[in-house]
């Protein structure tokens, strides 16, 4: 049985990243609130790979899509996602966003199109309980994609199963638009 995902760091330190690329499902989350944030990146063709003081960083070009899950009470709800502090920035404005309000009004965010990264990007190493892993390209890699994100988005986030449908609905939309593989 083939591997489909593995920590990302302990791929790194085995030797078992796939140069010719894969996906990065990488999250920050708040220790003092329910709000997170999380990654999505592709990549191909790695030129390297090496690990840096803040993570791992990949010298490729890449595909990138992210994600915030903000609580009820959280406190810059009205500020623009790019303004905010670094580790609950993204470089988006809110008419960049898919935004769905959750039964347990929990606004979660996807952005409508990647991001291209060029040349390289970082993977921040994960602390306490964020996580890092690498889905291995394979002709599944979608389903078992999906299939973790509505597991994370459920049991993480407490997000109902009727709205993480709705969520990975606008993932898939947005999964579609990554460019690294058509090059």
């Amino acid at each position: 049985m083939k591997i489909k995902a593995v920590d990302l760091f302990q791929a790194y330190t085995q030797n078992k990243l796939p140069q010719d690329g894969g996906y990065i499902v990488s999250s920050l989350f708040d220790s003092h609130s329910a709000y997170a944030k999380l990654e999505i990146v592709a990549y191909r063709n790695a030129r390297a790979i090496f690990f840096s003081t803040e993570g791992l960083s990949f010298q490729t070009d890449g595909n990138k899509l992210y994600m915030l899950v903000e609580p009820p009470d959280y406190e810059y709800r009205d500020e623009e996602p790019f303004r905010r502090t670094r580790e609950k920035q993204i470089p988006h404005r809110f008419s960049e966003l898919n935004i769905i309000q959750t039964k347990n009004r929990t606004r979660v965010m996807v952005s409508k199109k990647p991001v291209m990264v060029y040349s390289s990007f970082v993977v921040l190493k994960p602390t306490h309980d964020d996580f890092a892993f690498i889905f291995y390209h394979q002709p599944e890699v979608l389903d078992t994609l999906l299939i973790f994100l509505e597991q994370t988005l459920q049991k993480e986030c407490s997000i109902t199963e009727d709205d993480v449908k709705k969520i990975t609905s606008l993932i898939v939309q947005s999964l579609n638009k990554f460019t690294v593989w058509n090059t």
